[in-house]
């Protein structure tokens, strides 16, 4: 028997296409404090964040009150969610491709997110994926990505070692925070942050399509063979 391997999926953006419910809640957010919502792709390009650094971000430079944006953010974000107007669907392949990885024995499969225990367990529910992820790490426990903390801690609880363990995401932070741990990367293109950026974050491989992520997975554990992965040189410092 193989030693067990780790799969640590990012959610929004990676499983999830969420963008336009935190735009929408973005948005609402600063125009209930009078300030001009910030653009789409600023918002974009800070998913994945802690939301009290996503915040801090967007408002880089500004007189803004954050602590006050961040509570905003909170009660926009739980308004839309329970409206039920604004869609946040599963990315096309990524139930199969979940479900198939939960048929293996030598795979464990988690979650490393900056959104909140609520919210994760909100698009568990919704999309029902219970039972599936033996380890969830958020925001509110750990350090904003690209700090290790969530991936150090996921090994931890599952006793995977650095070397057995991937991290599944579509922004350079989650390519930053798995090679800061030790672990693999593996970007996605169909999410938030370019191709480009993922790649120079220290990506071992940007996948296309859920149907790339099986052989992807083979390229860095040959099966049958009891190697790992090789983790090539670090090609970016942690943002």
């Amino acid at each position: 028997m193989h030693d067990p391997k780790l799969i640590l999926f990012d959610v929004d953006g990676t499983l999830i296409d969420s963008q336009h419910m935190i735009c929408a809640a973005m948005d609402r957010t600063y125009r209930d404090h009078g300030l001009a919502g910030p653009p789409a792709a600023a918002v974009r390009a800070i998913i994945g964040l802690s939301l009290a650094e996503a915040v801090g971000r967007l408002s880089a430079g500004a007189d803004h009150p954050v602590a006050s944006l961040v509570e905003g953010y909170k009660t926009a974000f739980q308004a839309l969610r329970l409206a039920g107007t604004v869609a946040v669907p599963l990315y096309p392949g990524a139930r199969a491709a979940i479900d198939a990885l939960r048929r293996r024995p030598d795979v464990l499969l988690g979650v490393a997110t900056g959104k909140s225990r609520r919210g994760v367990a909100a698009m568990i529910d919704m999309h029902k994926l219970d039972n599936t992820f033996v380890t969830i790490q958020t925001a509110d426990t750990s350090p904003s990505k690209p700090h290790p903390g969530m991936v150090l801690q996921a090994m931890a609880e599952t006793g995977v070692a650095a070397a057995d363990t991937v991290v599944v995401g579509d922004t350079a932070f989650d390519m930053q925070m798995a090679r800061a741990a030790g672990a693999s990367a593996l970007g996605v293109s169909w999410g938030y942050h370019p191709v480009a950026d993922l790649q120079a974050a220290g990506a071992h491989d940007v996948l296309d399509g859920f149907d790339a992520l099986p052989s992807a997975l083979d390229r860095l554990w040959p099966r049958g063979s009891g190697a790992t992965a090789s983790s090539p040189a670090m090609v970016a410092d942690d943002a």
